[in-house]
């Protein structure tokens, strides 16, 4: 599954192997021994060898993608807010942990808002101001 998940990415983007290794090695410099080649990143989409956890991470943040996605342990990059609100996992927004009773209020805050975007009118024009997250 990695090796044509990769490749998948690869050709997504329109770039050559080379191009690829050239990228990576300009987003996480290291020592001329552990620099990525054409080469090696061709033996990956080959299935001929496979890349460390570190490769695989640094692929992944390249991508933009979860490294479950890359390695084929999820089958998309969606994620269902519903089952995400209902799982035992921690929330945070903004580096505020969600209690149960901020992700029950939130979930309802956009349940409504989907209940209610069905009876609005789409006039096809893009009236949304774009929402600033001072980041």
């Amino acid at each position: 599954m990695f090796p044509e998940r990769l490749k998948a990415l690869r050709t997504g983007k329109h770039i050559t192997l080379a191009e690829l290794a050239t990228e990576l090695n300009e987003m996480f410099p290291s020592d001329k021994r552990h620099e990525n080649t054409a080469s090696q990143i061709g033996n990956w989409e080959r299935g001929i060898r496979n890349p460390s956890y570190v490769e695989v991470r640094k692929l992944a943040t390249y991508f933009g993608i979860s490294m479950d996605y890359l390695s084929g342990r999820v089958d998309s990059e969606k994620t269902d807010l519903s089952k995400l609100f209902i799982s035992g996992t921690d929330l945070y927004f903004n580096e505020q942990l969600l209690t149960g009773n901020d992700r029950y209020e939130i979930y309802q805050l956009i349940d409504g808002f989907l209940h209610g975007k069905k009876g609005r009118h789409d006039d096809g024009r893009n009236t949304q101001e774009e929402l600033d997250l001072n980041y």
